[in-house]
């Protein structure tokens, strides 16, 4: 028997031994899970029943049922594929021999050995990042524990048995990942954590204590690096930051769908995601969605996305405060001084992220504070009645109208200052005949204007009688929070403490501002590729004044994944000569080796004869095994025509429904973001004669990236 026979056998002799005791655990743990399930809820009954003593023995027992379900929960998932990798290594400081197995979910052997270490263990960084010989691993903000690696072993592992097993100095080698890429969408996200490449493993463990921006090429893992980030950081800094203090943050239901439902399987608990609009939203007002209605930008939003706009609102807003606020002496007859001009201004300086009604709650709280020592040892009655007798008195202060009314107003004064200068909308207008033929009236703009309104000044108007019917896009929600925050916000906002924003090229730098105001003590990881900006006028195009704003410290870091692994040679190639257009060349593919069939352009009489070719191509590409197909349009009203021509040809799924699913799908190019198919057909997008403009160029950079195995052309 050769070496590597014997070997082999002593694999399966472990993986074996791994499978029994991974069994052994289930049985365990579903016996304990029933006992403890029955516990709970005879106490629940009893507690119910008036026996309120039995409340602490309720929450020890549900602890405990929580503990048996997620352990029986990892052992059960561990049963078809126990782990995925090896280490052997030596601890220097200690001159010890460790050989550890890296799986998908930790297991035990009994209650303190490890059997298998969980891939978000800080020991299991070694497997993504170390090459053999001399290294290290650190715990979580502690020193790092220097090693010298001899073994890193990829194991190729399917329904509970070992097929085989590859040695590496690199984690998860070409021919292992390049054979998990080339399966179906479903079976590459199933097998993701066996090959996290070092770059990506590097960003995933940073310390959340930091400000992330990572630039991403399209394919290179963004969102995954992003979900495996959660499940890492909820993994190891439990004692820090609660689950609900997690929140991912995205630009539409079906990218926040698409990425949630990869989170159980990376053992991560139903934490928040929400739109970028619903996120201010609820940092504005409780029942801001009860009473408006939000709606997709419009013309004038290249000229509120900017940070210009969002910091003249500030100086608005500082000038609203410097004009309610008195920091006049308050005196009185009988007491003399209660609070003095210069103490009330130390206030008024010292605390420039009190809101206006915090600040005069501050004041009214210190007079009463202030009278109480002034009349230390008087008669009761007249303390009170003096008490009294200024309570609230710089409550009347407080401002009256609502944000709403302050927000129309500045945008008022706003367009006074600028509308002069601004040029003709640079975004088609949605429909000219929607477009008010006055702008005077809420503008402030005099007769000449009237008779003859310069486009700019329509979108503008527009936008104004938007805001009179309660219609708010995301920037001016944004504009509104920040109003919010700077008028009435009561105590600052500790919901939210990581928050991880995916596709972040897609909003202006003025969101950002705002979010950095509103949130000062959040740590932000924000995911994006410039390249895939579709908002042109309104999203970024480059990351220099993000940066700005949010790399302030020393841990801050600007980021780069350059390798795509998502698409094939062939796919790549026909993107990368889209990216030179669409970001001059600024940020270049690294494909992967993975070779697949050609991209194929085809042209057609007529759209009909086009969705007949489609309908045979969907079922060829099912045929294969490929679970997921996408037909991208170029907006909404040419997805619903194809979804018209389709439906009577082939079965499609409803994109309208905001899930990603199985299927077929017919998406328009902005609702595919960050999303992947196995195929992917392009429904008359003109990819060959489209004009030299990075703004076309980037809507179908996107589109055509979206493909991990093939790429159809069609256009008519």
């Amino acid at each position: 028997m050769t070496n590597q026979e014997q070997d082999m056998r002593q694999e399966q002799l472990h993986f074996q031994e791994c499978l029994d005791i991974i069994g052994q655990n289930v049985t365990k743990y579903e016996q304990e899970y029933e006992r403890r399930h029955a516990q709970v809820q005879e106490l629940y009954k009893a507690v119910n029943s008036g026996d309120v003593e039995l409340y602490n023995q309720l929450m020890t027992a549900g602890s405990l049922e929580e503990h048996a379900a997620a352990s029986l929960r990892k052992n059960r998932a561990a049963q078809d594929k126990p782990y995925f990798g090896r280490i052997d290594y030596t601890e220097k400081a200690a001159d010890l021999g460790q050989q550890v197995y890296i799986g998908k979910n930790g297991v035990f052997r009994n209650r303190t050995d490890v059997l298998i270490a969980d891939w978000r263990a800080p020991i299991s960084s070694v497997y993504y990042e170390n090459e053999l010989g001399p290294g290290e691993y650190g715990l979580p903000d502690e020193k790092p524990i220097s090693i010298d690696l001899h073994l890193k072993r990829t194991y190729s592992v399917e329904n509970g048995r070992l097929l085989g097993y590859y040695d590496s100095d690199v984690a998860s080698n070409d021919e292992l990942l390049v054979q998990y890429l080339s399966k179906n969408k479903d079976a590459v996200l199933g097998e993701i954590i066996a090959t996290i490449q070092k770059e990506q493993n590097a960003i995933i463990r940073k310390s959340p204590f930091a400000n992330l921006i990572v630039q991403g090429v399209a394919g290179s893992g963004k969102t995954t690096v992003a979900m495996h980030r959660i499940s890492y950081l909820l993994y190891n800094y439990k004692h820090r930051f609660e689950s609900n203090e997690y929140c991912i943050i995205g630009s539409n239901d079906l990218l926040l769908n698409y990425i949630t439902s990869g989170l159980p399987e990376l053992d991560v608990p139903n934490i928040k995601h929400l739109r970028m609009d619903q996120l201010f939203a609820r940092l504005c007002e409780k029942d801001w969605v009860k009473k408006n209605k939000c709606t997709q930008p419009d013309d004038s939003a290249p000229w509120r996305c900017t940070l210009s706009f969002m910091q003249e609102l500030e100086l608005y807003l500082l000038h609203l405060r410097e004009e309610l606020v008195s920091l006049a002496p308050l005196q009185d007859k009988q007491i003399g001084t209660i609070l003095s001009e210069s103490n009330n201004t130390t206030l008024y300086q010292e605390n420039p992220a009190f809101s206006i009604c915090t600040l005069l709650t501050t004041l009214d709280e210190r007079v009463k504070t202030r009278i109480k020592f002034l009349m230390s040892g008087e008669d009761r009655d007249r303390l009170q009645a003096k008490l009294r007798e200024h309570a609230g008195h710089y409550k009347a202060m407080r401002p009256t109208r609502s944000i709403y009314d302050l927000y129309l107003e500045y945008m008022r004064l706003w367009w006074d200052t600028h509308g002069d200068t601004l040029q003709p909308s640079p975004l088609p207008p949605t429909s000219s005949d929607s477009l008010p033929p006055c702008p005077a009236r809420a503008c402030g703009r005099g007769d000449s204007r009237t008779q003859n309104p310069s486009p700019a000044a329509r979108a503008w108007q527009a936008h104004l009688d938007r805001l009179q019917r309660r219609e708010y896009d995301v920037y001016d929600i944004a504009a509104l929070s920040l109003i919010h925050y700077r008028v009435y916000q009561k105590a600052p906002n500790e919901e939210f403490g990581l928050l991880f924003l995916d596709e972040a090229q897609d909003f202006g730098i003025g969101i950002y501002y705002v979010l950095r105001t509103l949130l000062p003590a959040a740590y932000f990881t924000i995911m994006g590729d410039v390249s895939q900006n579709i908002h042109y006028d309104t999203g970024l195009n480059d990351w220099y004044e993000l940066q700005k704003l949010f790399l302030k410290n020393e841990r801050d870091q600007f980021l780069l994944l350059q390798k795509s692994y998502r698409n094939t040679i062939e796919i790549s190639q026909y993107a990368g000569r889209i990216l030179e257009k669409a970001s001059s060349g600024r940020y270049k593919i690294q494909p992967v080796i993975r070779h697949g069939i050609p991209v194929k352009e085809n042209r057609f009489w007529s759209d009909m004869e086009m969705a007949e070719h489609a309908a045979g191509l969907i079922a060829d590409i099912q045929a294969k095994g490929y679970h997921t197909t996408a037909v991208i349009c170029r907006n909404e009203e040419d997805a619903a025509r194809a979804h018209r021509l389709l439906s009577p040809l082939t079965p499609l799924t409803d994109g309208a429904a905001a899930n990603f699913s199985t299927g077929t799908m017919v998406l328009p190019i902005r609702l595919v973001k960050g999303l992947e198919f196995d195929a992917v057909l392009l429904w008359n997008l003109d990819m060959v004669h489209g004009p030299d403009d990075p703004r076309q160029a980037k809507l179908l950079y996107v589109a055509a990236t979206r493909a991990l195995h093939e790429l159809h052309v069609l256009n008519y």
